[in-house]
């Protein structure tokens, strides 16, 4: 039986995600559009569609980030991918290059654009990249037939994002809650539990931490205010851009920050945050001041997904590997890894078999009561993605 190793809080949410970088994702999107990126829209046949080689090629490139899957005892192995190659003749090249999903774009979107294979079977991209991806027509529409366990055992929360309605061309890999987070030594043992306290309680002056992330930071900063981020309107979002600034300008935020926060949080010189859940759960193993809060008004959830670029040519071995990991038993081996929430309904069992404590962590398995409060923040137009952007890095400084 393979050993789990725990996973580091250096993980694939880099400080780039998105927020600062927004700016630069969308001059990226109008550079790629000058270099001929088709319509929404445009026949799928005219994209540069692949034959699928899966008949008579047993392979599967797969791009994912970095620890965001399970590692043997001997730190190289992947002991699901393995036993995937074992039970179905795939071999399984898996690549940690995606590091930010900006930077993909960049380097995959001229290719994709021009229907040129980029070398890639499989990827892993954030909720709001999958989208743009779909919009422009470069995600391959999943045949569910082939799909049997991803079908039955994806969990309701996941199964309607607006921006791939019905899940026609991706799955969930992971789901990324973003919640408060404090540590309980630095706050004198106060509960720190809405965004109220992070921008306006004086005794956090100066020490706290807000995330790179606008879709985060700025959906949670909505909430607090009563709005939806599902529905956010223009001068909503404004207004607690505004907010943010205000508090900014007071020096009440230390900074803004990718998933750089945990030493920060860890050592105390952040008393308080917005953070990723999958984080907490290995700096509260490390350390028992590290508290988290799920807000009264709610909390932001995003996530990961899987998705099959246009030029694959092994599509069919692609869904196998999906449909692999959406039986309890592998998605509870992955959760048990990566400590993020799975989108696999049903693995609280198996995962109690592997460690009795992850089973009953929300972080991992949400409560009802939890899933309840999670928010995600709309799909946003070209146009208002450039306008949101550039106003979340004026205000963070990007």
């Amino acid at each position: 039986m393979e050993r789990y190793q725990p996973r580091t809080t250096v993980n694939r949410r880099t400080l780039l995600r998105a927020g600062g970088a927004g700016a630069l994702a969308f001059g990226a999107l109008a550079s790629l559009a000058g270099c001929g990126i088709p319509p929404a829209g445009r026949p799928e046949a005219a994209l540069g569609a692949s034959e699928d080689r899966s008949a008579h090629e047993q392979t599967l490139a797969f791009s994912s980030w970095t620890e965001y899957i399970d590692t043997g005892a001997d730190g190289t192995s992947r002991p699901t991918l393995d036993d995937f190659r074992r039970s179905t003749g795939i071999a399984v090249t898996y690549t940690e290059d995606i590091n930010d999903n900006v930077e993909f774009f960049g380097k995959a979107g001229k290719q994709l654009a021009a229907g040129q294979d980029i070398g890639r079977d499989l990827i892993c991209v954030t909720d709001w990249m999958a989208g743009r991806m779909i919009r422009l027509g470069w995600a391959r529409r999943l045949d569910a037939a082939h799909m049997p366990n991803a079908y039955a055992n994806l969990a309701p929360g996941f199964r309607a994002p607006d921006w791939d309605p019905g899940r026609v061309h991706s799955y969930p890999w992971t789901g990324i809650p973003a919640v408060i987070a404090y540590n309980r030594k630095a706050t004198g043992g106060r509960k720190v539990d809405s965004v109220s306290q992070l921008l306006d309680d004086p005794r956090l002056k100066g020490r706290v931490g807000l995330l790179s992330e606008m879709r985060d930071t700025v959906g949670l900063t909505l909430l607090d205010m009563g709005r939806r981020p599902e529905e956010v309107t223009a001068e909503e979002y404004d207004a607690a851009v505004a907010r943010l600034r205000r508090a900014r300008d007071r020096g009440q935020i230390r900074r803004f920050t990718g998933n750089d926060y945990t030493g920060d949080l860890n050592k105390g010189d952040i008393a308080a945050c917005i953070a990723w859940a999958g984080d907490l759960v290995q700096l509260q193993a490390d350390n028992s001041d590290i508290q988290y809060a799920i807000p009264d008004t709610g909390y932001m959830l995003s996530s990961d997904n899987l998705l099959v670029p246009r030029t694959a040519r092994h599509q069919r071995n692609a869904e196998r590997l999906i449909d692999y990991y959406y039986q309890p038993k592998v998605a509870a081996r992955l959760a048990a890894a990566i400590n993020y929430v799975s989108p696999v309904a049903g693995l609280r069992d198996e995962l109690a078999k592997i460690d009795k404590k992850l089973a009953e962590n929300s972080l991992i398995i949400p409560s009802e009561a939890m899933l309840a409060k999670a928010h995600a923040f709309r799909s946003l137009t070209a146009a208002e993605e450039k306008a949101f952007e550039a106003a979340f890095s004026e205000l963070t400084g990007a």
